[in-house]
């Protein structure tokens, strides 16, 4: 159920929306999945680097380390992760001096959700994701992705913002138009690797809009085919401000994760519940 009358929202699920997206999708990338009625979990199921990248923005956070050095710590720890990372980026987490390479690809937008969670402020919100974004994403796109999805976040666990008025809001501040969900269906189903920025977050924030519940919105993003983890993470990250996560969904994700990425989601989850 959707909390709509409280001023802020708590929620210690927070940062599992995207998790649980990336961990649901994880099996469907590349594939042309065009219906929603599938199995949630399977042991054919496992976090990518969408997981590993949340974390480890999350892990900067309250630290208070820079979002570039811990992004790429966390990645040279994982360095083979189901799917792989982008060519692109591939090499920057090889390098010793990693430097943005002006990519607008969705990666910076699948991150980004812890900033939209610790943050309390419109404008620190702005400005964290795009410091998130730029260690490696620093085309305007990439930048812009990251700082809508860290915002929407921002707008629907504070309530500052309804569903309904979702769609001006992203096309006035963002620029983003939202796509009818037979128009991304139909895109799925012919293919489409929707790996940029500009087609990924509209069209993740599409399958949210569509959803009547958490669990709803991960489908109907996989169901979407394309990039199904990335674009389920997006969603599931939107998604967690407005819907509670089942707690079964909420369980079958922990039991994928390290114990290393556990402690900064337990330590994620104490920062929200002590700080907002």
């Amino acid at each position: 159920m959707a909390l709509q009358h409280l001023s802020t929202r708590i929620n210690l699920t927070a940062m599992l929306g995207a998790i649980i997206g990336d961990i649901v999708g994880s099996r469907f990338e590349f594939s042309k999945q065009t219906t929603s009625d599938f199995e949630l979990f399977t042991s054919d199921c496992n976090f990518t680097d969408d997981t590993i990248c949340t974390v480890a923005i999350a892990d900067a956070i309250l630290h208070n380390q820079p979002y570039g050095e811990t992004l790429h710590a966390w990645c040279r720890r994982y360095p083979t992760p189901m799917g792989g990372y982008g060519d692109k980026f591939s090499l920057w987490v090889e390098s010793e001096n990693p430097q943005p390479y002006g990519s607008s690809g969705n990666g910076s937008a699948m991150r980004v959700s812890p900033i939209g969670w610790l943050f309390d402020d419109y404008h620190d919100v702005l400005r964290e994701a795009e410091k998130s974004a730029v260690v490696s994403h620093n085309h305007p796109d990439g930048i812009n992705g990251a700082q809508c999805v860290a915002t929407l976040i921002y707008w629907l666990r504070t309530c500052r913002i309804t569903k309904d008025e979702i769609e001006s809001a992203v096309r006035r501040n963002f620029g983003y138009h939202l796509t009818s969900l037979r128009d991304i269906y139909k895109i799925g189903s012919e293919g489409h690797f929707d790996g940029l920025c500009n087609e990924t977050v509209p069209y993740a924030i599409s399958c949210f809009m569509e959803s009547q519940s958490f669990e709803d919105a991960i489908r109907t993003a996989v169901a979407a085919g394309g990039d199904t983890d990335t674009k389920a993470a997006i969603c599931g990250s939107i998604a967690e401000s407005y819907y509670e996560i089942p707690e079964e969904m909420v369980e079958k994700a922990y039991s994928y994760l390290p114990d290393e990425m556990l402690d900064v989601i337990t330590l994620f989850h104490e920062k929200i519940q002590n700080g907002l």
